[in-house]
């Protein structure tokens, strides 16, 4: 098996010092247009800093979890990888894709949070989880984590299609696969990127796929957007250090957008083309956190589902904030993260 590091998460760049004897502290290419505090600084002439503000860790677990963990390269051109998780079983358990979040701009299946959140949801679910490594904005803008969405659903196809053939680095999770039970899934901008992967699975794109079938769509406080704002945008009042707020919420926007659009546009805005909606054809859970700015855009979304005659799930959690399952380690938030668990281990065992 391919043996992968954390570094692979992170596109090629120069570290601050590097970048500072190259181009000197005081450049005008050194400028800084756009920044997260702490997360993420992108400089006048293009050059990404992303602080390792989160820990990046292999796939060792603990024992206790029963859980086995590797990583396997997806595409070696755009260096897409996945970090699986695989229950220690003798039957078939159901598969659920899954994208972390990050704005699409920062983040990693080798971030601790993400990396402790999983584990747990496959024990817990009892399912798999491929945690799928995609590209980041603003050096891969969007469509580009949707392109390599799809790029692990095709490359997964292939996996079905040629089991009996399975070498070494894939037969020892595709023997406990049941590819008749896959669910795509994903929190924040990760929860964005399974709903754009699943209008195209169920649109022009779906024919690519056959055999493989998609059961249903796991949307944790989905990443959405648009130009007029909601009351929980304006009103909603966060406390300091929050996952997410306002002025963060625009900036991944404006970074991972295409050049020249807003955020009407309908990857971000699912609302601006509710013909799209339609295409959907699997059942949907969207988890929503209470002291989230993205709480309407969540209900409004869920709404426009249930108009269009999708079958939709949904359930708010409270008293916690966006990303609290990975972020927060709270009473209340380890309480939330648990029944979170079980509805969506309600919600696979459709």
């Amino acid at each position: 098996m391919t043996a992968l590091t954390s570094n692979l998460s992170l596109n090629t760049q120069y570290g601050t010092k590097d970048y500072q004897q190259q181009h000197g502290s005081s450049s005008s290419s050194s400028y800084v247009v756009e920044e997260i505090k702490g997360l993420i600084k992108v400089h006048k002439d293009g050059y990404v800093e992303r602080p390792n503000i989160v820990p990046f860790v292999t796939c060792d677990l603990n024992p206790n979890l029963n859980i086995i963990s590797r990583d396997i390269i997806i595409d070696n051109v755009t260096n897409i990888w996945a970090r699986f998780y695989v229950p220690i079983s003798q039957k078939k358990l159901p598969l659920l894709i899954y994208f972390h979040g990050g704005g699409f701009c920062v983040g990693s299946a080798a971030w601790s949070c993400y990396h402790d959140f999983l584990a747990k949801l496959s024990s817990k679910v009892e399912c798999l989880i491929m945690s799928v490594n995609y590209r980041l904005a603003p050096e891969n803008p969007l469509p580009a984590p949707y392109d390599d969405g799809l790029k692990a659903l095709t490359w997964l196809k292939q996996k079905l299609l040629y089991q009996n053939e399975a070498n070494d680095e894939c037969e020892w999770w595709i023997k406990n696969c049941n590819f008749s039970s896959v669910f795509l899934g994903g929190d924040s901008a990760g929860g964005n990127i399974a709903y754009n992967v699943a209008k195209r699975v169920f649109s022009c794109e779906s024919v690519i796929l056959k055999p493989l079938k998609l059961k249903g769509l796991i949307l944790i406080q989905p990443f959405f957007g648009g130009e007029v704002r909601t009351i929980s945008e304006k009103c909603m009042v966060q406390l300091s250090g929050s996952a997410l707020n306002l002025e963060a919420y625009d900036t991944y926007w404006r970074l991972a957008l295409p050049y020249g659009e807003d955020r009407d546009h309908p990857w971000c805005n699912p609302l601006m083309k509710l013909e799209e909606l339609k295409v959907l054809m699997m059942p949907c859970l969207v988890c929503i956190s209470e002291m989230d700015i993205l709480k309407d855009r969540n209900l409004e979304f869920c709404d426009a589902l249930r108009r269009e005659g999708k079958r939709v799930e949904c359930e708010v959690f409270k008293d916690v904030g966006h990303a609290f399952q990975i972020l927060s380690k709270s009473k209340v938030s380890n309480i939330r993260a648990i029944q979170m668990m079980a509805r969506v281990k309600s919600f696979i065992s459709i």
